[in-house]
């Protein structure tokens, strides 16, 4: 009988890239985790892993039985649910790693009336990088992502994942204020604040300047969104900027009629396929929903 220990040691080499990552987010020996799917090799029978570079990849076979994996993974995860079920209230602890914005203007608001109303039901929040929470999800670290979504970029993956949208925050483009615009030509020249260039973020809102025939001159970049707020409010930068970011600074910034009004990201809530029905993973979406809905919207 396979061990499902090593199984899912396997799987962690597969979502982090190599045994070294794998071996750090586990908190585990790289020889450690080498001698284990070692053994998971023998009891296979087959090669799981082979050299690439300086590191290791999956092979054909490993990654089929990777894909095995998420299927007992999900049937565990459902079992799971289904107990909890058993219980008049959600109980338990929840782990929520959710993105920045969401996590001031949102989660506080949630977790106070999950305190409230469920006395036995220990919600513990993380501040992480939608990209980073994701893989701790799948890796069990954590119980629920809450993370945005921008239109044409990759969203979480569908392996592993049961993904709920709680709803939409509208992004308006903004420049520089005091400063006055004749012809669209002159925002070709314009200095932007963007997010990590490789963040999801920032691939929409270069194809949204490079659709309106615009490349757009990157000189800041973070991923603190109040940091490029305040940089287009000293008319250092242009900026999209999500409407949650504006109404908790309380600004004044007026989106520019150049840049298009239409675009918004999407708030998601993620769990590990299997545990959707899991009453309390089920209160804490609910909760969520409750707290974003209820936030002023910006007209």
């Amino acid at each position: 009988m396979l061990d499902l220990h090593r199984l899912t040691l396997l799987r962690e080499v597969k979502l982090h890239g190599s045994m070294s990552a794998a071996a750090r987010e586990l908190a585990y020996s790289h020889s450690a985790i080498s001698q284990q799917l070692g053994l998971l090799e023998k009891e296979t029978g087959v090669i799981l892993l082979e050299k690439a570079g300086r590191g290791v990849k999956l092979t054909p076979a490993g990654e089929e039985l990777v894909r095995n994996t998420e299927a007992i993974l999900a049937a565990m995860e459902r079992a799971e649910a289904d107990l909890a079920t058993s219980h008049q209230r959600p109980q338990g602890v929840v782990t929520i790693a959710a993105f920045t914005t969401i996590s001031r203007s949102v989660m506080p608001a949630a977790v106070a009336e999950l305190a409230r109303n469920f006395p036995h039901l220990d919600v513990r929040l993380r501040r992480e990088d939608p990209e980073f929470a994701v893989t701790q999800l799948l890796s069990r670290q954590v119980d629920a992502v809450v993370t945005d979504s921008f239109p044409g970029t990759p969203g979480a993956p569908s392996g592993g994942i049961s993904t709920t949208v709680i709803g939409q925050d509208p992004v308006r483009g903004y420049l520089p204020p005091g400063r006055t615009f004749e012809n669209f030509d002159q925002l070709r020249n314009l200095r932007w604040v963007l997010e990590p260039l490789a963040s999801a973020s920032s691939q929409w809102a270069l194809r949204v300047c490079r659709e309106l025939g615009i490349e757009p001159i990157v000189a800041h970049v973070s991923s603190d969104l109040l940091f490029h707020l305040r940089m287009v409010e000293q008319g250092l930068a242009a900026a999209f900027l999500p409407d949650m970011v504006v109404q908790e600074a309380g600004s004044n910034l007026i989106p520019s009629p150049w840049l298009p009004a239409d675009q918004h990201r999407s708030i998601q809530y993620l769990v590990r396929s299997g545990a959707e029905r899991s009453p309390a993973l089920l209160a804490v979406r609910d909760a969520i929903v409750r707290a974003f809905q209820s936030r002023p919207s910006r007209k």
